[in-house]
């Protein structure tokens, strides 16, 4: 073997075990997402139970369904320029313990108030979580290759949907003693979780520098050790970026769907008859889909360079699921309407997060940023997808209205992305 060819296979192992230590700090932080939407949707899927403990009203169930959405509106592109300046380690540290103390606290709530602020705090710590994994993809990888390891981080956020409605209801709250006790120490699994992120991360070499990629091509320390643009200078770029808003306008429709449904649909389901724990399992419907359009889109729209026709696809898939689960009663046809519109918004999730590192003028430097403002706007529709679909039972006694305001946000998908440039 000469020296040239053993320095090239030198180099191999070496870009390899590059690769393979930051798919595992992927890996690790999906995890954190995981905490996160367990902890999250644990409401939801215990949400009959709790609306009767705290007699609650149909708007206020929906106020505390949509409660982390709204914590996003103030927060989210705060956040992601905090998350741009202290790196993606530190951010989901402290995101996990907000949330992880927040759920704990949930677990002796006694009122609506006390259990909206504590929801509220939760919103907050989510938000690190959300902006925090988009950064640590963008600093472990190029842009053009952002699709499947954001791919693996959702699935870790749909894992933690899914374990919420089909676990934590019907297995792990009657074996705990009820949704407080589960409550309780899903919180202080999230709060533990956070010593061992610290400790994996620094030992799979995400340390002060956060990234030798970033470090190498100028963009900016991802610890926040070097200098940057001011604040303002950030907000100027992304705000005016076209193609970002048009990214906005898809994240608002996105989420509007996916909270409104993940939100409501077990409440939905049980209303047509369903006993509790099978509308929480036929709920992981939904999920599963999720998942599967979180794994195949993107890798999809990447491949073919394709991602403007995956956002009008996804949103066409999404609306026409929201409509089968509207005409379709608790039959087959809703639960391929469940499957497609899991299907849609699952190809929407990572596309939101994925195209803003690849546009010129955000780039790596910016992702958390512009993000947050993807989530900032978008998390309106996250908050008033479950409270219209609430209040709309209120005023109409039929979960339908609600139901028909999530199907356009499909449409909304659709045009956003037909407008759009080639992304």
């Amino acid at each position: 073997m000469t020296s040239e060819s053993a320095g090239s296979g030198s180099q191999q192992r070496l870009a390899e075990s590059s690769v393979g230590r930051a798919y595992g700090l992927v890996l690790a932080g999906a995890l954190s997402y995981a905490a996160l939407t367990f902890i999250w949707f644990s409401l939801a899927a215990y949400l009959p139970t709790i609306i009767d403990d705290l007699e609650l009203s149909g708007t206020q169930a929906g106020l505390l369904a949509g409660a982390v959405p709204a914590t996003y509106i103030p927060l989210a592109l705060f956040s992601g320029l905090a998350v741009d300046r202290v790196g993606p380690r530190r951010g989901l540290a402290v995101g996990l313990v907000l949330f992880g103390s927040a759920q704990v606290g949930r677990s002796v709530a006694g009122d609506f108030p006390s259990m909206l602020a504590l929801t509220l705090l939760l919103g907050t710590g989510a938000t690190l979580i959300t902006f925090g994994l988009p950064k640590l993809v963008s600093v472990l990888f190029p842009p053009a290759r952002t699709g499947l390891p954001s791919s693996v981080y959702l699935v870790g956020s749909s894992s933690g949907t899914a374990g919420a409605f089909a676990l934590g209801r019907p297995v792990f709250g009657p074996a705990l003693g009820g949704w407080r006790p589960l409550f309780l120490w899903s919180g202080v699994a999230a709060l533990a979780y956070a010593a061992v992120w610290l400790a994996v991360s620094w030992a799979l070499g995400l340390r002060a520098s956060g990234s030798r990629r970033t470090a190498s091509d100028g963009s900016g320390d991802s610890e926040g050790g070097s200098t940057v643009p001011s604040v303002r200078e950030d907000l100027v770029a992304v705000l005016t970026h076209r193609e970002l808003r048009l990214v906005v306008a898809v994240g608002v429709a996105y989420l509007l769907i996916v909270h409104g449904m993940q939100g409501w649909l077990p409440t939905v389901l049980e209303s047509r008859g369903l006993d509790p724990d099978r509308a929480g399992q036929t709920t992981t419907l939904l999920v599963g889909a999720n998942v599967v359009g979180v794994l195949t889109v993107p890798g999809l729209a990447d491949r073919f360079d394709a991602r403007r026709l995956a956002v009008i696809g996804s949103g066409a898939v999404a609306a026409t699921g929201v409509a089968g689960v509207i005409v379709g009663s608790a039959g087959p046809l809703a639960a391929l309407g469940i499957v497609a519109a899991g299907y849609g918004v699952g190809g929407l999730s990572p596309l939101v997060r994925a195209i803003p590192p690849d546009l010129d003028g955000v780039g790596s430097r910016l992702t958390g940023t512009a993000v947050g403002l993807v989530f900032a706007v978008g998390e309106v529709g996250g908050f008033f997808g479950p409270v219209l679909v609430g209040s709309l039972y209120d005023f109409s006694g039929s979960y339908v209205p609600g139901l028909a305001v999530l199907a356009v946000g499909g449409v909304v998908a659709v045009l956003a992305g037909w407008a759009m440039r080639e992304v």
